[in-house]
């Protein structure tokens, strides 16, 4: 496949052609005597290395609700209490956007890295101060790797949220051509995968498997390539993108389906190789804390898989990322925190009890009403029933009302999330909307409070996801193969909750997969792609969203009345929420440019 380099088109005017650049006639005999030129750049190791930082840092912080990615609050695992009226989570909710709106718009943030990488492999091979290290010419190929590596993964973070994109080669275009000649039209969403599979394992052949260097945690390696194909072809595979015949009007001016309208069942295996790939390399092993006889802790694995830096679950990580800002918008109000990140009553409801039950299945021994009059492992007496035998990963993840908060330094502080609690809504716009609050990601040695908070790199990708992509592709090409149950009960395992036993029909399995990830991958961005790739997004999240009765005039633990399932707000979802809108400027820069369906 043929293509060029047509980037201007895709970005904010011809302006936005040179990343770091202006882009006037002769720029490059204007430069001031304070400055290098680009090609003093490239030939110096330290701002080469530079530039390639820079490049690193178009990987957007995924774990920032407010600026950086909407993928939680918009999702029906989690309310952005902060996300209320003026904030834009708010408005997508309630459907109130359009591409002119500009909502959390990736386009062109990821379009100017793709740009300034391909910029880099094309530069950086004459690096004379590199050229002259004895490990020069590795040194290079390693970097230029690098740069592929990030190049693909912003293509697929682009796929993900906009569907087909235009994909562009490695030549760059004068910025004097002809702006007629900037008109081309998105790629098939398959061509697009094909391009992005084949480019990452290209850049994983020339990156190592892992970084034995502690200083360079955090780079490209091929196991990171490697991860991120694997969920690419997952999604690849899935309803919204094979056989979608709701996308047959779907075509680029030429009559060209974008979204295959032919189911392909090999889809589904290729995304189940490539998983497997990664757990072959034996590299790779669930985090687990055991006790002094070797049982595993499940509350302080499943919550040591994001708190424990650099351990062997994580695949993909950012080495720095602002984990002061979650957990202080997470935390409870009397605790220093803004209580603004709430869990909603359907994530609450999707975990599953201590008998690996779910909550609606016979002989779960789940119960709503009433208080309970004894302790348990993880509850005392008096907690509301709803809460009491719940399965660790709910305890890990979730501060109901009642529950005693993580740090220490407040004491033995029970969260009152009722009206009149520690951490209610009277006198304050401080309070969870949903009653809950969300406790995974919360460091216990942090505290808002002091503004103390532990650094820690934050995961993107890591072991626990593979193995249920594996089970999941696995389901649908193949159902009935033993690996299916194999690796759903190593995540069970040290969730501490039973195996699952017996046979399942394919679509038992699917339902069981699909509640595993909700669960397993809780609150780590994976729930929004997940319910759209799925085709579920209607049902899921669109209609009303309930949490407690926040409202109620309570103001004891033991009042039934803040325990009633109340609606705290009415989503909508259409079906042209499926795909993220191209932003309108875009479309009227680019005539060959294809808005998505329904916007």
């Amino acid at each position: 496949m043929k293509q060029k380099t047509y980037i201007t088109a895709l970005v904010s005017g011809l302006c936005l052609l040179l990343t770091t650049f202006g882009c006037q006639k002769n720029f490059f005999d204007q430069v001031p005597d304070d400055r290098i030129t680009i090609e003093e750049v490239f030939n110096r190791r330290l701002e080469s290395e530079q530039y390639l930082a820079n490049i690193y840092a178009r990987i957007r912080e995924e774990n920032n609700q407010w600026s950086e990615n909407p993928w939680m609050g918009v999702a029906d695992e989690a309310d952005m209490t902060w996300a209320r009226s003026g904030y834009n989570t708010y408005f997508i909710n309630l459907g109130a956007w359009d591409p002119n709106s500009g909502y959390f718009q990736f386009w062109e943030h990821y379009y100017r890295g793709i740009r300034s990488a391909t910029y880099f492999m094309q530069h950086i091979g004459g690096n004379a101060e590199i050229l002259k290290l004895p490990n020069g010419q590795a040194l290079i190929d390693q970097y230029w790797a690098e740069a592929r590596f990030l190049r693909a993964y912003f293509y697929f973070c682009l796929l993900r949220q906009y569907g087909p994109v235009i994909l562009l080669g490695d030549e760059v275009i004068p910025p004097d051509t002809p702006f007629d000649n900037l008109l081309i039209p998105r790629n098939t969403f398959d061509e697009c995968v094909s391009y992005i599979a084949s480019e990452l394992d290209a850049a994983g052949q020339a990156l190592p498997l892992a970084q034995t260097n502690a200083r360079e945690e955090g780079r490209a390696t091929r196991s990171m390539a490697m991860a991120v194909k694997a969920r690419l072809l997952l999604y690849a595979a899935s309803p919204l993108y094979n056989g979608n015949t709701d996308y047959a009007s779907f075509t680029n001016e030429g009559g060209t389906p974008l979204i295959s309208q032919s189911y392909d069942e090999n889809k589904w295996k290729l995304a189940a190789d490539a998983a497997k790939a990664i757990i072959d390399l034996n590299h790779f092993d669930l985090y687990k804390v055991t006790d002094s006889e070797g049982n595993i802790e499940p509350i302080a694995s499943y919550s040591g898989v994001v708190l424990e830096p650099w351990n062997r679950e994580q695949i993909f990580v950012r080495p720095a990322w602002n984990d002061g800002d979650w957990e202080r918008h997470a935390s409870p109000r009397f605790g220093g925190g803004w209580s603004g990140i709430g869990a909603t009553q359907k994530q609450v409801d999707a975990y599953f009890m201590a008998n690996g039950k779910a909550i609606d299945e016979e002989g779960s021994g789940y119960v709503e009403t009433g208080f309970s009059t004894a302790d348990t492992r993880y509850t005392t007496a008096g907690t509301y029933n709803m809460y009491v035998n719940r399965e660790p990963r709910f305890y890990a993840s979730i501060v109901y009302n009642g529950s005693y908060w993580i740090h220490r330094d407040e004491g033995d502080i029970r969260v009152g999330m009722h009206r009149y609690g520690n951490t209610g809504m009277e006198g304050t716009w401080d309070f969870s909307r949903t009653g809950y609050l969300i406790r995974k990601n919360i460091h216990p040695n942090s505290n808002p409070r002091l503004n103390r908070f532990v650094r820690r790199p934050y995961v993107m990708f890591r072991l626990g996801e593979v193995y249920l992509n594996y089970a999941e592709a696995l389901n649908e090409y193949d159902p009935g193969n033993p690996d299916i149950l194999r690796y759903i009960n190593l995540i069970r395992e040290r969730a501490g909750i039973p195996k699952l036993e017996g046979e399942y029909t394919q679509e038992e399995m699917r339902q069981r997969i699909q509640q595993e990830r909700q669960v397993e991958l809780a609150f780590e961005n994976h729930r929004y792609f997940d319910t759209r790739r799925w085709k579920i997004a209607m049902e899921t999240d669109g209609g009303p969203f309930e949490g407690m009765n926040v409202e109620a005039p309570v103001s004891d633990f033991d009042d039934p009345e803040f325990y009633r399932r109340t609606v705290f707000e009415t989503r909508v979802f259409q079906e042209r929420h499926y795909l993220w809108p191209i932003p309108q400027s875009e479309i009227d820069r680019n005539r060959a440019l294809i808005q998505n369906p329904g916007w």
